[in-house]
């Protein structure tokens, strides 16, 4: 079967990528089925200068704080502050201590300095201002929306004031309280407070929508996009501490399925400015429902990928990653009844290789490879039930411990 297999293998380039897509399409997904490895983040830098140069792909977005990714894009298209600086305080998930999106800011400032706005790449994080223990307070987006809009709109429209939204919201650590997430009881999304507060930030959406002409007259792009983002942030966490509140067996389903609507929310606003390369976990970006073991038991929601291929068709795209080994972490020589195995036997001079999954399909005929099991927690083998829902592989057979 390896001999069939070898003609379904590519080098990884991104003109090899769009070859295997019908279209150029405007949400360019790769995934990735672990975290924190500066080897994968390296193939997704190479890919992106390439798509930048080659394709004019303009954005590239990543799985990390929204909020947090607009001192990155400032950086990136301004020279605002300094690179330590950035990577400090432009990063959640600590993403910022890694040496390949160090290098990816660091490209992306020399790429931009002298070129005009139109020609400058931009970054943006696409996750919502979450951790799995706890969620920001909603302060932040609250206030710059509402400020967006006084200095814009006559006051009388305005549904509240500053101080009422400062005395809705209280002391910060109420919201951010990381005990909230293994006991509801702790959270104070379902207060009287926080019901006040979800009204009063829809009244804002409503504004910010009722003014479109004259915002698209007077401001700036980049200021009403900032505006649109801290709307959907404000909503979607309230929202999300609303349900962090609830003591429902369907709890944790409710907040991974909100927090995946969130990053397709942002995702889709992205792609309105033009095509975007996006990088995050396989689970937020295949078309398939996402699952995971927590500590109440199993959980299942439609990831973000799934929801905007819903909406977009062909203008979204995903090529998820898997991997041979991780031996630094216990993950070593895939069985070679699996997916991972099979892929592992290619000739040795391909240490990574992009996969057409359509003729692996033809190559693989009656033959269903079996699930692999990792045994560490880290990493999610590509199941082969998915390779339907995929539109290419980039196998990578060794990951090498830095």
């Amino acid at each position: 079967m390896a001999t069939d297999i070898k003609v379904t293998a590519h080098a990884v380039e991104a003109a090899t990528v769009l070859k295997l897509l019908p279209t150029r399409p405007r949400l360019l997904a790769l995934g990735e089925p672990t975290h924190r490895e500066d080897a994968l983040l390296d193939l997704r830098n190479e890919l992106f200068q390439q798509l930048v140069e080659e394709a004019g792909y303009r954005t590239i977005a990543i799985e990390s704080d929204c909020l947090m990714g607009l001192v990155v894009d400032d950086y990136a298209t301004t020279g605002t502050g300094t690179l330590d600086e950035v990577m400090a305080r432009g990063f959640s998930h600590e993403w910022g201590t890694l040496a390949a999106n160090r290098e990816l800011v660091r490209w992306m400032r020399a790429y931009n300095d002298g070129r005009p706005a139109s020609e400058q790449v931009r970054f943006a994080g696409f996750d919502g201002p979450l951790e799995i223990e706890a969620a920001a307070s909603p302060r932040p987006v609250l206030t710059a929306l509402h400020g967006y809009l006084s200095t814009r709109v006559d006051a009388d429209l305005l549904p509240c004031t500053p101080e009422t939204l400062d005395r809705l919201l209280g002391a910060d650590d109420r919201w951010t309280d990381p005990a909230a997430m293994l006991d509801p009881s702790r959270s104070i999304g379902q207060s009287a407070e926080a019901r006040e507060l979800r009204l009063l930030a829809d009244d804002l959406v409503a504004l910010l929508d009722a003014q479109a002409p004259h915002l698209i007259a007077t401001t700036s792009p980049d200021d009403r996009d900032r505006a649109r983002l801290y709307a959907r942030t404000a909503t979607g966490l309230l929202r999300y501490h609303h349900w962090m509140a609830d003591t429902s067996p369907a709890r944790m389903t409710r907040l991974c399925a909100l927090r995946d609507v969130m990053m397709a929310h942002t995702l889709l606003a992205l792609a309105e400015r033009g095509p975007v390369f996006v990088h995050a976990h396989n689970s937020h970006l295949q078309r398939r429902k996402s699952t995971m073991r927590m500590w109440q038991g199993p959980v299942e929601w439609w990831s973000a990928g799934a929801l905007i291929s819903a909406q977009l068709g062909a203008d979204y795209a995903f090529v998820a990653t898997a991997l041979g080994t991780i031996r630094h972490q216990g993950v070593d020589t895939p069985p070679p009844d699996t997916l991972e195995g099979l892929l592992y036997e290619l000739p040795q001079d391909r240490d990574r290789c992009l996969i057409d999954v359509p003729k692996l399909a033809t190559a693989l005929g009656d033959a269903r490879p079996e699930p692999r099991v990792s045994p560490w927690f880290g990493y999610a083998a590509l199941h082969p039930d998915h390779l339907a829902d995929i539109d290419g592989i980039v196998f990578v057979k060794d990951v090498p411990q830095r």
